[in-house]
Protein backbone atom coordinates (compact mmCIF):
# COMPACT_ATOMS: atom_id res chain seq x y z
CA UNK A 1 0.00 0.00 0.00
CA UNK A 2 1.63 3.43 -1.17
CA UNK A 3 -0.15 6.09 0.77
CA UNK A 4 0.72 10.08 0.62
CA UNK A 5 -0.41 13.56 2.66
CA UNK A 6 0.69 16.57 2.72
CA UNK A 7 0.12 16.52 6.38
CA UNK A 8 2.95 16.20 9.18
CA UNK A 9 1.29 12.76 10.30
CA UNK A 10 4.00 12.35 13.04
CA UNK A 11 2.96 15.77 14.59
CA UNK A 12 -0.93 14.82 14.32
CA UNK A 13 -0.32 11.68 16.66
CA UNK A 14 1.07 13.76 19.15
CA UNK A 15 -2.10 16.06 18.66
CA UNK A 16 -4.05 13.56 18.69
CA UNK A 17 -5.55 14.33 15.30
CA UNK A 18 -4.60 11.23 14.13
CA UNK A 19 -4.98 7.68 15.10
CA UNK A 20 -1.23 6.00 16.03
CA UNK A 21 -2.01 2.59 15.22
CA UNK A 22 -2.91 3.75 11.99
CA UNK A 23 0.30 5.79 11.85
CA UNK A 24 2.44 3.18 12.67
CA UNK A 25 1.33 0.64 9.73
CA UNK A 26 1.73 3.29 7.05
CA UNK A 27 4.96 4.55 8.30
CA UNK A 28 6.92 0.88 6.91
CA UNK A 29 8.42 3.00 4.56
CA UNK A 30 8.74 6.68 4.55
CA UNK A 31 9.21 8.75 1.54
CA UNK A 32 9.79 12.84 1.75
CA UNK A 33 9.18 14.09 -1.15
CA UNK A 34 9.46 18.32 -1.47
CA UNK A 35 7.15 20.51 -3.00
CA UNK A 36 7.65 21.52 -6.71
CA UNK A 37 8.40 24.94 -5.32
CA UNK A 38 11.17 23.52 -3.88
CA UNK A 39 12.40 21.81 -6.48
CA UNK A 40 12.47 24.45 -9.29
CA UNK A 41 15.00 22.84 -11.54
CA UNK A 42 12.57 19.90 -12.06
CA UNK A 43 9.91 22.10 -13.71
CA UNK A 44 11.68 22.60 -17.09
CA UNK A 45 11.69 18.89 -17.28
CA UNK A 46 8.11 18.21 -16.06
CA UNK A 47 7.11 20.73 -18.91
CA UNK A 48 8.74 18.71 -21.68
CA UNK A 49 7.82 15.46 -20.60
CA UNK A 50 4.39 16.02 -20.33
CA UNK A 51 4.11 17.99 -23.55
CA UNK A 52 5.56 15.23 -25.33
CA UNK A 53 2.78 13.15 -23.83
CA UNK A 54 -0.14 14.83 -24.10
CA UNK A 55 0.67 15.84 -27.26
CA UNK A 56 1.39 12.27 -28.72
CA UNK A 57 -1.71 11.28 -26.72
CA UNK A 58 -3.69 14.29 -28.59
CA UNK A 59 -1.49 13.61 -32.01
CA UNK A 60 -0.46 17.09 -32.08
CA UNK A 61 3.45 18.14 -33.05
CA UNK A 62 4.52 20.71 -30.11
CA UNK A 63 8.27 21.11 -31.24
CA UNK A 64 9.41 24.09 -28.87
CA UNK A 65 8.57 25.67 -25.81
CA UNK A 66 8.66 29.30 -25.85
CA UNK A 67 11.86 30.98 -22.83
CA UNK A 68 8.80 33.14 -21.87
CA UNK A 69 6.28 30.26 -21.33
CA UNK A 70 9.19 28.19 -19.60
CA UNK A 71 10.57 30.90 -17.13
CA UNK A 72 7.28 31.59 -16.40
CA UNK A 73 5.89 28.35 -15.61
CA UNK A 74 9.75 28.05 -13.80
CA UNK A 75 8.75 31.39 -11.50
CA UNK A 76 5.25 30.49 -10.36
CA UNK A 77 4.96 28.49 -6.58
CA UNK A 78 2.68 25.84 -8.04
CA UNK A 79 0.57 25.33 -4.89
CA UNK A 80 -1.34 22.11 -6.36
CA UNK A 81 2.31 21.03 -7.11
CA UNK A 82 2.74 18.55 -10.42
CA UNK A 83 -0.98 17.68 -10.71
CA UNK A 84 -1.67 21.50 -10.85
CA UNK A 85 1.62 21.47 -13.60
CA UNK A 86 0.39 18.83 -15.82
CA UNK A 87 -3.04 20.31 -16.04
CA UNK A 88 -1.79 23.94 -17.09
CA UNK A 89 0.17 21.89 -19.42
CA UNK A 90 -3.20 19.73 -20.54
CA UNK A 91 -4.67 22.97 -21.37
CA UNK A 92 -1.85 24.41 -23.28
CA UNK A 93 -1.80 21.29 -25.23
CA UNK A 94 -5.16 21.58 -26.43
CA UNK A 95 -5.71 25.00 -26.80
CA UNK A 96 -2.28 25.18 -29.09
CA UNK A 97 -2.76 25.72 -32.49
CA UNK A 98 0.53 25.81 -34.10
CA UNK A 99 4.22 24.20 -33.20
CA UNK A 100 4.96 26.21 -30.36
CA UNK A 101 3.69 25.21 -26.66
CA UNK A 102 0.63 28.56 -25.64
CA UNK A 103 0.36 28.56 -22.18
CA UNK A 104 -2.30 31.37 -21.19
CA UNK A 105 0.67 32.96 -18.45
CA UNK A 106 -2.59 35.18 -16.68
CA UNK A 107 -4.19 32.02 -15.76
CA UNK A 108 -1.20 31.89 -13.34
CA UNK A 109 -1.76 34.11 -10.29
CA UNK A 110 1.51 35.14 -9.43
CA UNK A 111 1.75 36.63 -6.04
CA UNK A 112 2.16 40.81 -5.84
CA UNK A 113 5.58 41.60 -5.18
CA UNK A 114 6.43 45.13 -3.87
CA UNK A 115 9.54 47.02 -4.98
CA UNK A 116 12.03 46.90 -2.10
CA UNK A 117 11.55 50.34 -0.68
CA UNK A 118 7.80 49.35 -0.18
CA UNK A 119 8.97 45.94 1.54
CA UNK A 120 11.40 47.92 3.78
CA UNK A 121 8.54 50.12 4.22
CA UNK A 122 5.63 48.18 4.90
CA UNK A 123 5.71 46.07 8.55
CA UNK A 124 6.12 42.19 8.01
CA UNK A 125 2.79 40.45 8.57
CA UNK A 126 1.91 38.44 12.07
CA UNK A 127 2.42 35.30 10.53
CA UNK A 128 4.99 36.00 8.22
CA UNK A 129 7.10 37.12 11.45
CA UNK A 130 5.48 34.31 13.54
CA UNK A 131 6.91 31.69 10.93
CA UNK A 132 10.45 33.37 10.97
CA UNK A 133 10.99 33.66 14.34
CA UNK A 134 9.68 29.61 14.87
CA UNK A 135 12.66 28.69 11.99
CA UNK A 136 14.74 31.10 13.87
CA UNK A 137 14.50 29.06 17.18
CA UNK A 138 14.67 25.57 15.08
CA UNK A 139 17.47 26.55 13.68
CA UNK A 140 18.85 27.74 16.86
CA UNK A 141 17.72 23.97 18.63
CA UNK A 142 19.21 22.08 15.79
CA UNK A 143 22.61 23.28 15.67
CA UNK A 144 23.03 23.63 19.74
CA UNK A 145 22.42 19.36 19.35
CA UNK A 146 24.88 18.91 16.18
CA UNK A 147 27.50 20.92 18.31
CA UNK A 148 26.80 18.62 21.60
CA UNK A 149 27.17 15.17 19.29
CA UNK A 150 30.67 16.89 17.80
CA UNK A 151 28.00 16.93 14.26
CA UNK A 152 27.39 13.25 13.91
CA UNK A 153 23.37 13.44 12.67
CA UNK A 154 22.88 9.32 13.60
CA UNK A 155 23.12 6.70 16.21
CA UNK A 156 22.63 6.73 19.69
CA UNK A 157 24.51 10.17 20.43
CA UNK A 158 23.73 12.26 17.46
CA UNK A 159 21.65 15.06 17.08
CA UNK A 160 19.00 13.40 15.99
CA UNK A 161 18.36 11.12 18.81
CA UNK A 162 19.19 14.34 21.25
CA UNK A 163 16.47 16.07 19.15
CA UNK A 164 13.77 12.96 19.52
CA UNK A 165 13.80 13.01 15.91
CA UNK A 166 14.33 10.36 12.94
CA UNK A 167 17.89 10.99 11.32
CA UNK A 168 16.20 11.44 7.42
CA UNK A 169 13.80 14.17 9.34
CA UNK A 170 16.52 15.81 10.89
CA UNK A 171 18.37 16.07 7.73
CA UNK A 172 15.77 17.41 5.98
CA UNK A 173 15.26 20.05 8.62
CA UNK A 174 18.71 20.97 7.86
CA UNK A 175 18.59 21.42 4.05
CA UNK A 176 15.44 23.34 4.70
CA UNK A 177 17.20 25.55 7.04
CA UNK A 178 20.40 25.54 5.36
CA UNK A 179 22.24 24.48 8.03
CA UNK A 180 26.00 22.87 7.27
CA UNK A 181 29.28 22.36 9.61
CA UNK A 182 30.90 25.28 7.96
CA UNK A 183 27.79 27.33 8.15
CA UNK A 184 26.84 27.31 11.80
Amino acid sequence: MIAATNRDLEAMVGEQKFRSDLFFRLNVFPVHVPALRERQGDIPLLVRHFTQQLSRRMNKVIETIPSATMDALCRYHWPGNIRELQNVIERAVILSAGPALSVDVADLKFPKVNHPEERAASPKSANGALHDALEETERQQIVRALKQSNWVVAGPNGAAAHLGMKRSTLQLRMHKLGIARGSA
